[in-house]
């Protein structure tokens, strides 16, 4: 089995691009049955709340990594 070279914050990158998609998909399907006007069930409001409140953690860290890495010392975002 070959180990992985992805680092921590590359890990966190790519989960927050597909939790981003998963909140879009919600959003959209949010949409339809709203606008089929009747009173949507329960979880189809979960299912865009599930995925922003997973994105919130790895926004934050993926907005302080720039300026961690330029408190260290490290290349930053230009």
């Amino acid at each position: 089995m070959t180990r992985s070279r992805w680092s921590w914050s590359t890990w966190i990158r790519q989960c927050h691009r597909w939790l981003s998609i998963a909140f879009t998909a919600g959003f959209l399907v949010n949409i339809v049955a709203i606008s089929t006007g009747q009173d949507p069930a329960f979880w189809v409001y979960l299912l865009v709340l599930i995925p922003l409140f997973l994105l919130l953690p790895s926004g934050l860290y993926l907005f302080v990594l720039p300026y961690a890495a330029r408190r260290r010392g490290g290349r930053g975002a230009a």
